[in-house]
């Protein structure tokens, strides 16, 4: 008998569920977000290019996930302890991955599927040029569009991303004028060697 009366009484409550929340206890309470908006483009940039999830960086740097995905798609700046902390683990001065005014100006772009070409280009050969393949990655274009839109042959491109060749002054110009961040941000890597 009392099996019965456990019965009963779930269903009622199920029941009453229904009648106040309206469809039920199913429904889930969140949707799941399909793109992403990216504020910083140069922090995601640098994170995919070493394949490094923001789960990872959480985890190293000892802090929530939820502060490294503001980082990255609110366009915030971490405080000092944690600023520190994040450039030692990533090799880059804050200058470089927190730029403010590249945050502030940086254009709202959603972020689709990481790109297979670009990862096979990543993974086939080592590439010096860790910000220019991130980015091209984070817009999901090939070595081969962007060549085209700056104006350059595809192999010299792949030059600068692979052997970490920084190009002549008009072809800096020309590929801050196409991502709208500075070329010393750019070519950060070529120039922070020498």
């Amino acid at each position: 008998m009392p099996k019965q009366q456990d019965k009963h009484s779930i269903q009622a409550w199920s029941l009453i569920n229904r009648k106040y929340l309206g469809k039920g206890v199913r429904v889930k309470r969140f949707r799941k977000p399909t793109r992403c908006q990216v504020r910083n483009r140069v922090l995601l940039a640098v994170l995919m290019a070493n394949d490094i999830k923001l789960s990872q960086l959480a985890e190293e740097l000892s802090i929530s996930s939820r502060s490294v995905s503001a980082w990255v798609y609110e366009g915030r700046i971490p405080g000092n302890t944690n600023l520190e902390k994040a450039c030692n683990t990533l090799g880059y001065p804050h200058h470089i991955l927190f730029n403010e005014e590249v945050v502030r100006r940086s254009p709202l772009i959603c972020q689709p599927s990481p790109s297979r070409f670009m990862k096979r280009t990543v993974t086939r050969s080592p590439v010096k040029n860790r910000i220019l393949a991130g980015l091209c990655m984070v817009h999901d274009i090939s070595v081969t569009d962007v060549s085209h839109w700056i104006g350059v042959h595809p192999g010299t491109f792949r030059k600068w991303l692979h052997q970490g060749t920084v190009p002549s002054q008009t072809f800096q110009d020309q590929a801050e004028q196409f991502f709208r961040i500075p070329k010393s941000i750019l070519f950060a890597d070529a120039m922070l060697k020498k």
